[in-house]
């Protein structure tokens, strides 16, 4: 039987159907629309699917049914389609939570956390693209005006882009995200949206909403919304930062120490935190940056507006973004993410991570407080800071070299991962590419 107070959420917002929604293994969100009369059926037994249909579920033809199971929790409106409602589900298979569910691989890493009383707070930073489709199916700048070298902030862009981005910051508006701020980024037609940070499980849900909302307000409008994580060659990708503090349970940052000799406000578990991302920063970087096209954007320099804002070196440093692990004081950003990738995934290693800085009491080192774009290889290199994997194969090799993720997160979703991967970095290599053919043609 349906509980009262969630039958009167659907009956007053004339709810019709409700998406039972988790996600691939590539963070994707895939669904299944429900009559809302039928809500609790998802909620107790959940919505059946062919688990080798979807990516990553590590399921065969022959196999049980995927179960998805809706955690009513995470009801809410889906405001851009009017009758419509979404319930996130975690994967069960033959009645036991499913390893290969991103959202139970994070849900186990969080009880880690929760045996000690403490929770991982997270504030995410989507950036995100606007093209529109030419005749023949090429992306275009959705806004032909938007052609500044350096558009960072610009006006003009924010402004012609405002049916869209008031849509969306409405929509989730609706459903109680505190959007507090909206910006153009330094990429043309590039934009980001910021809002209050929250738990670890809910930011996964909620950038799963963003990434949703997104994508079908600007189809609505004859737009693209993209969260690739470098659709132009000379100009900065799509990051998404991750902002990470740990509280206690009367809600204390157990991240800020203002008696930091530092000057960064942090405490000694935020800094064996921080040496533990640093430590396996390059594992860390398959699953944070998870396409053969992130790899375009961790590089240094090529930007046309002289600015890059993605790390390619493996150090932290007070409020430096240049460094892969930014402090803002009293908290951490990490910066290597990118908005393609599953942010599920992410959440569970760097909980992973973090743990075995805070159990071995790993030292972070000194802080890295200078531009080290300004810096050559040779002098990075003198310095002792490592650079990050620069193509998805050889972070693949990190990932699989790097044992601590298969022994937290589980074998199954870690070797399915890098068996996926593997798949895509051999596509790609064996792809030829218009670059390839303008300049070996006639070449010889």
């Amino acid at each position: 039987m349906m509980p009262a107070e969630i039958g009167k959420i659907i009956t007053d917002t004339k709810i019709k159907y409700v998406l039972a929604q988790f996600v691939d293994i590539h963070g994707v969100a895939k669904t299944k629309s429900v009559p809302a009369r039928n809500l609790m059926d998802v909620v107790e037994k959940g919505a059946g699917f062919a688990g080798f249909a979807v990516w990553g579920l590590g399921m065969e033809p022959h196999g049980p049914d995927f179960l998805a199971r809706g955690d009513l929790s995470t009801l809410s409106a889906v405001p851009w389609q009017p009758g419509y409602a979404r319930i996130v589900c975690d994967g069960y298979v033959n009645d036991e939570p499913h390893p290969y569910c991103s959202r139970v691989v994070l849900k186990r890493q969080l009880a880690r956390l929760e045996k000690r009383g403490w929770t991982l707070n997270t504030g995410l930073e989507p950036e995100f693209s606007l093209f529109s489709r030419g005749p023949d199916g090429e992306l275009l700048p959705v806004d032909k005006s938007d052609t500044l070298d350096k558009p960072c902030y610009d006006y003009k862009g924010l402004s012609r882009a405002s049916e869209f981005l008031e849509q969306l910051v409405e929509s989730l508006q609706a459903v109680d995200f505190d959007v507090y701020q909206i910006d153009h980024e330094d990429a043309n037609g590039q934009f980001e949206i910021n809002y209050t940070y929250s738990d670890a499980l809910t930011s996964a849900d909620r950038f799963t909403f963003v990434r949703m909302a997104a994508g079908e307000i600007a189809n609505k409008l004859g737009m693209v919304c993209s969260f690739m994580p470098k659709p132009a060659s000379n100009r900065p990708g799509n990051g998404m930062h991750y902002h990470l503090s740990i509280t206690d349970r009367d809600g204390r940052n157990l991240f800020n120490d203002d008696s930091d000799a530092n000057g960064m406000g942090l405490s000694k578990l935020a800094y064996h935190f921080t040496a533990g991302i640093l430590a396996h920063a390059p594992a860390l970087c398959a699953l944070a940056a998870p396409t053969v096209n992130s790899y375009k954007r961790l590089v240094v320099g090529g930007s046309t507006s002289g600015a890059t804002w993605a790390p390619a070196y493996i150090c932290y440093g007070d409020n430096n973004r240049s460094a892969m692990v930014r402090i803002p004081y009293g908290r951490l950003e990490f910066r290597l993410p990118d908005s393609g990738c599953n942010p599920y995934l992410v959440h569970a290693a760097l909980i992973a991570a973090g743990l075995d800085g805070v159990e071995r009491e790993l030292d972070a080192g000194e802080p890295t407080n200078f531009n080290l774009y300004g810096k050559s290889l040779e002098e990075i290199q003198e310095l002792g800071i490592g650079i990050l994997p620069q193509n998805l194969d050889q972070a693949l090799d990190a990932l699989e070299a790097d044992t601590l993720f298969t022994d937290a997160m589980g074998p199954e979703i870690v070797s399915e991962f890098i068996k996926v991967k593997r798949a895509e970095w051999i596509e790609y290599s064996r792809h030829v590419s218009d670059w390839e053919l303008n300049r070996y043609a006639e070449f010889f």
